[in-house]
């Protein structure tokens, strides 16, 4: 019989996010090594859009205890800190089960750009959320020493990888009059995707996601293509086709698509904060620097083929084997 592992998150099933694509990409492995994955999403519940930013959900989890108890997990990961996420953390420390969180998104820095809510106000709020979780699993190295410093402990990182079988090219590359420089995932203003604006008179930019923020960035960039969602192996074209993927973000924790571009030979110009200063080695698979326009022209002249040879550790059955040896049995009770 297969150990049941309950994922509790804020996101639904559908959504194109780092959370879901997560989650999504560990079931193949968990189901090899006898455990299922079932969700407690927004799905189970009534919800509603968050007003100006449709992508995020906030839940109603009304008897989500029960909900818990009928699936009766054997293991329990709570990967949001929104409503259902908090509910849930206060149902399971009032029974004395045990569980692990995780750490995504630079959620603080989110709320502080989008409807400036105190960072001091946020991570307070963080730091209680992850208090009683056993492991708090984030991303890399150096969002492990951030989180430390904001006094979350037990936090330990957890990696990413790549399905490349899904993302599978079906074209051939070819020579591009310009450079192309491609921007994939959500289309959100605080994605910085503002700093592409004076790029889009050198090079030839495609802009491959949606999101809140695209018609205004479309006003803002009449020279750049925006593409909207793709996948498997229509992803895989765009980043095969782009000379560089340029990751303007500097709240995401880790940021996926790096490493999606890098296992294609495209090699990443971006800056020098969290999450692409674990991922991006200087001169072998991309550039960082505090000027954009020196991050792209430097990752410009990097060999491709040395891109993809240093994507090699990246992979999802890495990613499953650190989740799995982390889990927590449900019933054992807190100190």
């Amino acid at each position: 019989m297969q150990r049941k592992i309950l994922i509790i998150t804020d996101n639904t099933t559908d959504q194109v996010n780092g959370v879901v694509t997560t989650f999504k990409n560990i079931e193949t492995f968990a189901f090899l090594d006898g455990y299922s994955i079932l969700y407690l999403d927004p799905g189970k519940f009534l919800h509603f859009s968050c007003p100006g930013y449709p992508e995020v959900k906030l839940s109603l989890p009304w008897k989500i205890g029960k909900k818990i108890e009928e699936i009766s997990p054997d293991h329990i990961h709570i990967a949001t800190e929104g409503p259902i996420g908090l509910c849930a953390r206060l149902y399971l420390d009032k029974r004395g089960y045990r569980y692990n969180t995780s750490y995504h998104t630079k959620f603080p820095e989110f709320l502080k750009h989008i409807f400036n809510v105190p960072l001091s106000l946020t991570y307070s709020y963080m730091k209680w959320f992850h208090k009683h979780s056993g492991k708090v699993l984030t991303t890399t190295p150096a969002m492990v020493e951030e989180l430390k410093q904001h006094k979350i402990e037990n936090t330990i990182p957890w990696t990413r990888g790549v399905n490349r079988d899904v993302l599978s090219p079906t074209k051939k590359r070819l020579k591009n009059r310009k450079p192309v420089l491609l921007s994939v995932g959500r289309v959100s203003k605080e994605k910085g995707l503002d700093d592409l604006i004076p790029l889009q008179y050198e090079y030839d930019i495609k802009i491959v996601g949606d999101g809140p923020y695209r018609k205004e960035l479309e006003r803002k960039m009449p020279y750049a293509e925006f593409i909207g969602y793709k996948s498997g192996s229509d992803l895989a074209n765009y980043y095969l086709q782009g000379d560089v993927l340029v990751f303007t973000s500097k709240v995401d924790t880790f940021g996926l698509v790096m490493i999606e571009a890098m296992s294609l030979g495209t090699p990443v110009a971006g800056y020098p904060v969290r999450g692409p200063i674990d991922i991006v080695s200087q001169n072998i698979n991309g550039y960082l620097d505090d000027n954009l326009f020196t991050a792209v022209n430097k990752a410009l002249l990097i060999d491709r083929e040395k891109v993809i040879n240093s994507s090699a550790k990246w992979t999802w059955e890495e990613c499953w084997n650190i989740f799995k040896q982390n889990l927590l049995t449900l019933n054992t009770k807190l100190n």
